[in-house]
């Protein structure tokens, strides 16, 4: 306290300078949050769009994510029965023929939820035999919907391991070992050619690596299986889903292992005993 009882004057005139020190350090957190808020806006799929966004965003085939959006747009309305989602089918069509392999996967999907388009059927008969396996996958299972049984191999193949063959010959130069877990995109490997160059190769599925058959320091010829992956839990469960209703008999041993696994989930087992009681139950028919 001052003589005259007042607070000391240093005090009350460091609260002004404390305020407006803080005012550029509000305002830069104000713009990080706005930023950052913007972003998640802009990229979350689950942002509603207006049939003029839709169009504009199908268009943009140079982002991935605005195209991928908008066909989850339209999955949804193909789910309420939304006569207007019809208006998309010729983008999705021509989509399903893009080079980039999500357009491909994501529409191989979509194109499943209306088994009566006859459009979206000949389309799929043609992604189930794409190059990439993943676009083959999502064709095969949409197949199911039209009682298609052209995707059965695939579904099949699902339950296997995946063999990954390199295209090029040189030295392989991987750190990977058996049991690592790998996204589709992971770089599994690079092989160094004669000549120098560098070939990247990276997994087209989501999954886990069950055996390396070519490790580090290894030489390789353009063919040679490099290694095999194990499917993703979620994609064996799909398939078993689809096998339980276009069934082979050729497909109960390989499902019935799956059901009497010790390392598949409760939840693949639990899907595997439903698939292969009914094919049991319709081989007795």
């Amino acid at each position: 306290m001052g003589e005259n009882g007042n607070h000391p004057e240093v005090k009350v005139a460091a609260s002004p300078r404390r305020v407006k020190a803080s005012w550029p350090i509000l305002v830069l957190a104000a713009l990080f949050l706005s930023a950052t808020f913007l972003a998640w806006y802009f990229t979350w799929f689950g942002r509603g769009l207006s049939d003029a966004d839709i169009g504009k965003y199908l268009s943009d085939t140079k982002n991935p994510r605005h195209v991928q959006h908008a066909l989850l747009q339209i999955q949804q309305q193909m789910e309420r029965r939304d006569p207007a989602a019809k208006n998309w089918y010729p983008q999705i069509e021509a989509l399903s023929a893009h080079p980039e392999t999500e357009f491909r996967l994501t529409t191989a999907w979509v194109m499943g939820f209306d088994n009566q388009s006859e459009g979206f059927h000949q389309a799929l008969l043609r992604l189930v035999k794409d190059e990439q396996p993943i676009v083959r996958r999502n064709a095969a299972l949409a197949l199911v919907r039209f009682n298609d049984h052209s995707g059965r191999d695939e579904l099949t193949a699902v339950l296997k391991p995946y063999s990954l063959k390199v295209d090029a010959a040189g030295l392989v130069s991987s750190t990977l070992h058996a049991g690592s877990e790998v996204s589709r995109g992971t770089l599994l490997a690079r092989i160094q050619q004669p000549e120098g160059n560098l070939v990247e190769v990276r997994s087209p599925l989501l999954g886990r690596i069950e055996m390396i058959d070519k490790p580090n320091g290894s030489q390789v010829n353009a063919g040679d299986e490099l290694l095999r992956i194990n499917s993703d839990e979620d994609s064996v469960w799909e398939a078993l889903r689809g096998l339980a209703l276009i069934w082979s008999a050729d497909d109960l041993p390989s499902v019935q292992t799956l059901a009497n696994s010790n390392t598949a989930s409760a939840r693949v087992k639990e899907q595997a005993r439903l698939a292969a009681k009914s094919i049991e139950s319709r081989k007795v028919k």
